[in-house]
């Protein structure tokens, strides 16, 4: 049996939850392609990706820092983050080890396994599967915008006004699947990912 497919992620940026405070989307978009996968993370763990993308020394090891020195005290390299599958619109992920002789998978939250990624400069991939199911594509005008924007969005930053707010308690169960592909569509325009991602797991949950 052929193993499946896997694609090459990249970090595009961190937006502010528009729902639940202290929440936020993490965008993923595949290296060769259009399709981004929005994943919903906490604040410690936006936090820590935003520290390691801007390359901000905090005056004390952070937890994924202090895994990263664990590792190479033990002589443990990262080689590559995988997201590994989709439950019910929950992301699962692997964080691929080696101590030169032995790979090891170990089981980790997506947020998590990149945080930690990050601070080995591993690549990021996941399954074809997994992106056909939950990657979220953007028209060619909507590419040349998100192109335009050059700086990744921190997590202490402001919405931007024109991202349409979520209504606190918003069950989107109560809307129909042509409503839910529309609202869908709108959050794409809106550039809203957070709510995007939510749309797509109800949507996913149905088919």
């Amino acid at each position: 049996m052929a193993a499946p497919k896997k694609i090459k992620l990249e970090i595009l940026g961190l937006s502010s939850s528009q729902s639940q405070t202290g929440s936020f989307a993490l965008v993923l978009g595949e290296t060769q392609g259009n399709r981004r996968l929005p994943i919903i993370i906490g604040m410690f763990e936006a936090q820590a990706i935003a520290i390691e993308i801007e390359k901000i020394v905090p005056n004390r090891p952070m937890t994924h820092d202090l895994f990263k020195s664990f590792a190479n005290s033990f002589h443990f390299h990262i080689e590559e983050i995988v997201i590994s599958d989709l439950k019910e619109g929950v992301f699962f992920a692997k964080i691929v080890c080696s101590d030169g002789l032995k790979k090891t998978e170990i089981d980790a939250r997506p947020s998590d396994a990149i945080a930690i990624g990050l601070r080995f400069d591993c690549p990021i991939f996941t399954y074809e599967t997994i992106l056909a199911e939950a990657g979220i594509v953007l028209t060619d005008q909507e590419e040349e915008e998100e192109k335009e924007k050059t700086a990744t969005v921190k997590p202490e930053a402001k919405p931007k006004e024109k991202k349409i707010p979520v209504k606190k308690g918003d069950d989107f169960k109560s809307y129909s699947t042509d409503k839910l592909r529309d609202l869908l569509k709108d959050a794409i325009d809106k550039e809203d990912y957070e709510r995007a991602a939510k749309i797509r797991d109800e949507l996913g949950k149905r088919n």
